[in-house]
Formats: structure tokens, C-alpha cells, sequence
């Protein structure tokens, strides 16, 4: 069985996507158009490169410098801040002086620290003088860690120029897009840049796509090559790589390190931001080796043999499998997971001067398969599982090279060897309009049709009355029926766009099902109660079997491709997905809960798999809410008993018998059976099973087999009868009973010596103690006695009553005290 997966999260920089489309709109703007592509933005972050963008902060001229009059360590400034008159500023840095000019914050500027806590400049004394405003160092600004002293800026600058034009500070817009696996093309900025392209032109606003140009790439000297040999064309359809020499690694230019810290990832050195940077701008992962750590100059990608020994750039040591593509130097030593994660011995250093740059497309099930084998979810893997772009491989690696040829001096030293053996065709599909119109409701123009599909660089191959014959471009994955096509035309075309009628048509269904009438019922009962009813996940961790006896590792529904360890195994039992309901609530405050749920359990069963149906209940905490009108009863077993009887008597189940529980999940528990079939185990549930979910309140929980009960509905008629008219009459006996008489006993008597006056037996006291004989206990118990025809005399209700006094003498040795 696999498992659905949701949306996951992607970040989207504004800044970033006006490289390829000179976009003039605002990001509210910019984020709606994309949400009504099927892009949905969930969120719209502004993003400073140096929190509170300098705001406040001055280029500022010191004009007079001179010793603190009651401080040695402090200085008095006169600043000329480009407007009015110059303020005075204390200064405790020992690099300030006269004819400086300085980053000043005035009154008002908020600063941050480290931690991104803010602190604001205020005007005050400072052993005694007055000070408006403060020069500032670099860390002061977050513009470096250096505080030996002020920052001295270019002499030319004019004072009052604002700091965050002389360091050209960037504030950005950040989309958090909610991106569906299909979507394996919007896994870049070119490529969600392509799609909002294709929706403003629907809108009558026609830009160009700006691509990254590659047309500069050519090889500086070729003195070095490092061969390629792929083993397994099926795992590797493609891959690429090239030499760069004389690399210096140093940190990157600015605008590749906002960019990068932008959308949430921390900038390393020139040549791993720019790999980084090329996939999230073009959706290819890369990978840079230390070249130097290749040993016999080839790069083999292969298998290798299972349980092999790799140390990962996270200097953890990963046992191999045997399907893990590899990629391996001339001597078989592991460099790299390939499209997973890099090693730790074979990355980019600061020594680093020759580079071995890597472009490819590995499998998406391999990958996916090591990704999750390993416990590792890196950026590159979330791509290649979803399936990129194989005709850009060669494309991202002349992007990638090309930048750190500028950005880190390095020069192109070999051709670029191309392991692509058997070439890609684009997908066809036929595009009937009829089916266009059937599937939408509503007539598109042709012409419009034709050009939503040309903004999605999906070309028409022929066109006929019928319909169009359509080639899907490489990167479009997902798209290979009639059907995906009518969705790319319908998100573009907008769904706002297509009309609805104002008319309202309903049906009203009758549901005869027996399951559903009889779920409904005690859903409904349960409710009027105080009960809520709960939906959990049947997908569940495997470490909850251990939790029980009663449970079997072995009948496990393993998930092929599980989520999470949090989601591996569909559940055996509904209490573990129940209490984490349970905990759930009590650590947000809310203590008093009952809870029930119709739901399945899964098992495979040597003569294979099998669901079972459940419905569970659980109560903790107290009975009703808070209240200065009713005290604060906890719920106990006997509560818990009492609905349960309450159920099965609205469905006709009754004389039930009642026997110790043999659940392991309860530290006492009771079973009701119908002669031979158990119906339902409850009790309450083991302290050291609440303690694995941190509850520490007693928990009753009930087990009702469903599917046993089901059947049994009905079997008895429910009797109906009009209300007595005449009175009924309530009559006590206090009985001295050996210690082993229950009341089970004398209900039962007294039902059988008077079955037609006798409509309710009632025990209301016990005593146990002083006074009374060894070995014997006093019950006091209430009879209610009607005639449903006429009004009862003394007379009668005396014969009766002694009649049931003779009977319990009779059969139990009752006596009357």
C-alpha cells in the first residue's frame, strides 16, 4: 500500500522572480494571480537582507572630537547629520576622530542584536553629557561581527545620505507556496516565473521571459578531464560533468548571499551557494567535488555492495544498500549518495582550487527510495523524486560553471562529457474539444484554447475541427492524458472564469443502509450526552504494538512508502491514535473530554489481509462542565458502564453477561457477551500506557466491536406501549444476605415470583460493619409495583410484598431486618 502525499512547502523570492519577468506589480497582487494558477500562496513574508533595513541610520561627519570631561575611556562628538544643526554624540569607540564620516543611529532608529532583538535609540546623559544619537561599529548594524571600533566610511560621501543606500541593503517579498507533488515543474523560480507568465497573459499583460544566458560558455584551456562511466543506464538516464581550475572559495557577492537567505538557506562559499542557487533558480540539482579528491581522474556512478560503510557531509556513518546510487572515483571510494547527499570528504573546501562540477537526472524512485532508506529529505531529492527536467541537465551545468567562472576566477579546463545514451521523445496526447467543454461546462474559444497551451510552451503539432495534436515539453512530467491538459487550460483560463448557474438543483437521497441508520442512532445518543466525535489518522507509528500484548508486530499493514516513522503501519488498535486526541487536548487546557469514533483496524492475517469495525469510546476527566450549580464529579468506571448499557439497550441488546476483561490495556476491565460473543471490552486504561503519551489522568476506554454488534440489531422488537394512567407505588426491604448473595440474585427472584405488577428493583443502600452477624451484609432495596389497568389497593401491594419476602427467605436465606 502507498501512501497520499499533501503539499509541501516552497519558498518564492519577488526580488528573484523580476529577474526573468519585469513584473510591475504589487506582491499581494502578484501572490493572487499565482494562488489562482493552483500555486497557492499560504503566505507573503517581507524579507530585509539586514533587519530593519538600516532605517534611521546616517551618514553622519564628525566635526569635533574631544576627551570626556568625567570619563577617560569616553569621547564628545559634534556630528553634522546633513540637516540643521550638528548634535552632540558620545562616542566610546577609540578609533573615533575629527574629519570622519560615520554610521550614525538617531533618536528613534531601532537596531538589532544577534538574536534579532530590538533595542531604540534614545537621547540621555552619559556621565553627565548630553548624547542624540550613536556611531556606530559593524556589529552594531549587522553589517559584519567586527566591534574593535566605529566603521569609517569613503570620505566622499555626503552627510545625511541614508546607510541603507551606501550598502544597498535589499528588502524582498517571500511567497510560502503550498506545492503539489505533480507540480515538479514550479520547483524553481524560472519555472513558477514561467507559469505566472502564462496567467498574465490571459489578463492582457504580455512580458518576456528573461532566461539566464549561457551563450558565453566556452572552454578557458583544456588541461584537465576527469572521465565518466555510468553501470546502470536505467538508474542514470543522464549525466554530465565539467573541470574548473584555479577556483578561489571565499564567501559569495552580496546579491547571491540575499538571494539564498531570502528563501531560508545559509550562505557556505562562493561555489556551494552558486550550486544551491542554480537549483533554486532553474530546478536542476548540481553537486561541486574537491577534484583533487577524485583519485584516478574518473568519476564512476555505480552500485555498491550492501552494507558498505559512507560518511556523509553530516559526519554520520550511513550502511549502504545495495540500490543506492553511488557516485565513486576510479578506485571504488564512495564520494557521494547520489541526488541524496554530498560526502564528507570528497566536498568544496576554502583549500579547494579544482572543482569537478556534477549535473544530472538519477531515477526518481531510486531516489526517493535512498532518501527515505537513510532518513534524509535534502532539496536536491525533493526534486529528483518528483521527476525534473532531463533536457536541462546540460543547460544548469554551463548556468552553474559559468558563475563560478566569474565569481570565484576559476577557468573552464575540459569539454563537458554528456552521459545520455538514449534521448528523451516529448509526450503526444491528442486534445478533443468536446472533451474540453464536457469536462469544463463551459465553451472556451479555440483561439484562446490555442493560447493558453502556446503561454504553456505545450506546442500544437496539428490542428483539425476534432481537436489539436499537442507535444508536451520535457519538464511537464505530469502531464500525460486529454484530462491533465484540460486542467493546465482550465487553471489559466482562471476557474473564476467559468460561469455558474444561480439556480439551485438538490435531490433529496433516502439512504436505506442498515449500517448507516444504526451509526446515526448511536452517534446521535452519544451526543446528546456530551460526547464529540473524532476522525484519526489510521496510518500510525509501529512502535505503539509494543505498547500491548494483545497486539502482533507480525499482522502489521506495512506502508511501501511511508511518510514518516509517525506513519508507517496502519493501526491494529483505535485507543493509541484515541489517547493522542486525548493528550492533544489536556495540554492545551482542556481536561475533560469524552470522545468516540466509528472506525477501522487493519491486520494481515495469514490468509491475508482484514479490517475490523470499531466504535470506541473515552472519557476522562470530570462528568459535566464546571459549574457553581452541579459539583465536580469525576468520570468513573461506573459512568462509563452506564453509557455503554444505555447503547445497547436503544438498540436491543439486553441480559448481556458481564465477565473480567483479558484486554492487557486495562488495569481493570470488564467484557459483555451475548452468550458466546463478546461485544465489547472496557475499563481503564494502564497507567504506563498514558505515561507513554504524558497523560496523567485516569482514562476509561471501551472497545465495541462493530461488526459483531451490527448483525444483532434488530433481531429483538423494540415493544411500544402507551403511558400508565394510574399511579405507581414504591415499597422498600431491608435484607440480612450472606456475603456472597448479589443483587444480580434477588433482581433476578423477583421478577420470577412477580412478573406482571413488578416493573422496577432497585438496590440504594449496603452496609457492611458493626452490629451484623460474621459473614453477613445488609441490602436495601426499593420495588415499584403498577397496574396499568386500575389504581392498587393496600391489599395487594401487602400479598405482593410478602411474596417477595418468602421468595428471598426461600432461595437465598434472606431474613427481614
Amino acid at each position: 500500500m502507498q501512501a497520499k502525499r499533501g503539499k509541501n512547502k516552497m519558498k518564492i523570492s519577488y526580488n528573484w522572480l523580476q529577474q526573468f519577468l519585469q513584473l510591475d506589480w504589487s506582491p499581494e497582487k502578484t501572490g493572487e494571480l499565482l494562488t489562482d494558477l493552483g500555486l497557492e500562496v499560504e503566505g507573503i513574508e517581507l524579507k530585509e537582507s539586514i533587519k530593519g533595513s538600516l532605517k534611521g541610520v546616517v551618514v553622519g561627519e564628525v566635526l569635533t572630537c574631544k576627551k570626556h570631561p568625567n570619563a577617560d575611556k569616553l569621547k564628545v562628538t559634534t556630528v553634522n547629520l546633513g540637516q540643521g544643526e550638528p548634535v552632540q554624540i558620545v562616542c566610546g569607540a577609540p578609533n573615533v576622530d575629527a574629519g570622519q564620516k560615520v554610521p550614525v543611529a538617531t533618536i528613534g532608529t531601532m537596531l538589532y542584536d544577534e538574536k534579532g532583538e530590538g533595542f531604540k535609540i534614545k537621547k540621555g546623559k552619559i556621565r553627565g553629557e548630553e548624547s542624540h544619537g550613536m556611531i556606530c561599529a559593524e556589529d552594531e548594524l549587522g553589517l559584519g561581527n567586527s566591534h574593535d571600533g566605529i566603521m569609517i566610511l569613503k570620505e566622499d560621501l555626503v552627510p545625511g545620505t541614508p546607510c541603507a543606500d551606501v550598502f544597498k541593503i535589499e528588502t524582498d517579498h517571500v511567497f510560502e507556496i503550498g506545492l503539489t507533488p505533480n507540480r515538479a515543474d514550479a520547483m524553481s523560480h524560472y519555472g513558477v516565473a514561467r507559469d505566472l507568465r502564462a496567467g498574465l497573459m490571459q489578463k492582457d499583460v504580455n512580458l518576456e521571459l528573461i532566461s539566464p544566458s549561457v551563450s558565453d560558455f566556452h572552454v578557458d584551456e583544456r588541461r584537465l578531464k576527469i572521465d565518466i562511466e555510468v553501470e546502470n543506464k536505467e538508474l542514470i538516464p543522464r549525466y554530465c560533468g565539467i573541470t574548473i581550475t584555479d577556483v578561489e572559495v571565499k564567501e559569495s557577492p552580496e546579491w547571491i548571499k540575499n538571494r539564498l537567505k531570502a528563501i531560508g538557506i545559509a550562505p557556505k562559499n562562493n561555489v556551494v551557494d552558486i550550486t544551491n542557487y542554480v537549483l533554486h533558480e532553474l530546478g536542476q540539482p548540481l553537486h561541486a567535488f574537491d577534484a583533487s579528491k577524485i583519485r584516478g581522474n574518473k568519476v564512476v556512478v555505480k552500485t555498491l555492495e550492501e552494507g558498505t560503510k559512507f560518511v556523509t557531509l553530516d559526519e554520520v556513518e550511513r550502511e549502504l544498500s545495495a540500490e543506492d546510487i553511488m557516485i565513486c572515483d576510479a578506485e571504488d571510494n564512495p564520494l557521494c549518495i547520489g541526488g541524496v547527499f554530498g560526502g564528507l570528504k570528497s566536498g568544496v573546501t576554502e583549500n579547494t582550487t579544482t572543482v569537478f562540477l556534477e549535473s544530472a537526472y538519477f531515477n526518481p524512485v531510486a531516489i526517493r527510495k535512498t532518501a527515505k532508506r537513510h532518513g534524509l529529505n535534502t532539496d536536491a531529492s525533493f526534486r529528483f523524486e518528483r521527476g525534473i527536467d532531463i533536457n536541462q541537465t546540460k543547460y544548469a551545468l554551463k548556468r552553474a560553471a559559468l558563475l563560478i567562472e566569474e565569481y570565484a576566477g576559476g577557468k573552464l579546463s575540459s569539454d563537458i562529457l554528456d552521459f545520455f545514451p538514449e534521448k528523451v521523445k516529448d509526450f503526444e496526447v491528442f486534445l478533443s474539444f468536446d472533451s474540453v467543454y464536457r469536462l469544463i461546462g463551459q465553451e472556451i474559444p479555440k483561439e484562446t484554447i490555442k493560447n493558453i497551451l502556446a503561454s504553456l510552451e505545450i506546442k500544437i503539432n496539428s490542428v483539425t475541427e476534432a481537436g489539436l495534436g499537442l507535444v508536451i515539453p520535457s519538464y511537464r512530467v505530469d502531464v500525460q492524458r486529454e484530462a491533465d491538459i484540460i486542467e493546465e487550460i482550465l487553471r489559466v483560463y482562471g476557474y473564476n472564469n467559468i460561469e455558474f448557474s444561480h439556480k439551485l438543483n438538490a435531490s433529496i437521497s433516502f439512504d436505506d443502509d442498515k449500517q448507516v441508520k444504526v451509526e446515526n442512532t448511536i452517534a446521535n445518543q452519544l451526543v446528546s450526552i456530551g460526547f464529540n466525535e473524532t476522525m484519526s489518522n489510521s496510518l500510525t507509528k509501529e512502535d505503539y504494538i509494543s505498547l500491548s500484548e494483545d497486539l502482533n508486530a507480525n499482522f502489521n499493514v506495512e506502508m511501501l512508502n511511508p511518510l514518516s516513522s509517525d506513519l508507517k503501519v496502519m493501526r491494529q488498535s483505535l485507543l493509541f491514535s484515541g489517547l493522542e486526541s486525548i493528550a492533544y487536548n489536556i495540554n492545551r487546557k482542556n481536561n475533560a473530554l469524552k470522545f468516540f469514533e466509528f472506525g477501522k483496524t487493519y491486520h494481515k492475517f495469514e490468509s491475508g489481509y482484514e479490517e475490523q469495525k470499531h466504535l470506541t469510546l473515552f472519557v476522562t476527566g470530570s462528568r459535566v462542565k464546571d459549574s457553581w450549580k452541579v459539583a465536580n464529579t469525576a468520570s468513573d468506571f461506573f459512568y462509563l458502564k452506564g453509557v455503554i448499557s444505555s447503547l445497547f439497550e436503544r438498540v436491543g441488546l439486553t441480559n448481556l453477561k458481564t465477565s473480567p476483561s483479558k484486554s492487557d490495556v486495562f488495569s481493570e476491565g470488564l467484557t459483555l457477551s451475548l452468550g458466546k460473543t463478546k461485544l465489547v471490552d472496557f475499563g481503564v486504561v494502564k497507567r504506563s500506557i498514558l505515561k507513554e503519551f504524558s497523560i496523567k489522568q485516569e482514562v476509561l476506554f471501551a472497545d465495541i466491536k462493530w461488526d459483531v454488534i451490527l448483525p444483532l440489531v434488530g433481531k429483538k422488537k423494540i415493544k411500544v406501549a402507551d403511558l400508565p394512567k394510574f399511579p405507581a407505588v414504591k415499597r422498600d426491604l431491608a435484607l440480612l444476605l450472606d456475603q456472597k448473595v448479589e443483587f444480580k440474585e434477588l433482581y433476578n427472584l423477583a421478577f420470577q415470583s412477580e412478573r406482571k405488577l413488578l416493573k422496577e428493583v432497585d438496590l440504594f443502600d449496603v452496609y457492611e460493619g458493626k452490629n451484623l452477624p460474621e459473614g453477613k451484609k445488609s441490602y436495601a432495596v426499593s420495588f415499584v409495583l403498577q397496574d396499568e389497568n386500575k389504581t392498587l389497593n393496600d391489599k395487594q401491594i401487602d400479598k405482593i410484598m410478602q411474596k417477595l419476602q418468602q421468595t428471598f427467605e426461600k432461595n437465598v436465606g434472606a431474613e427481614l431486618r
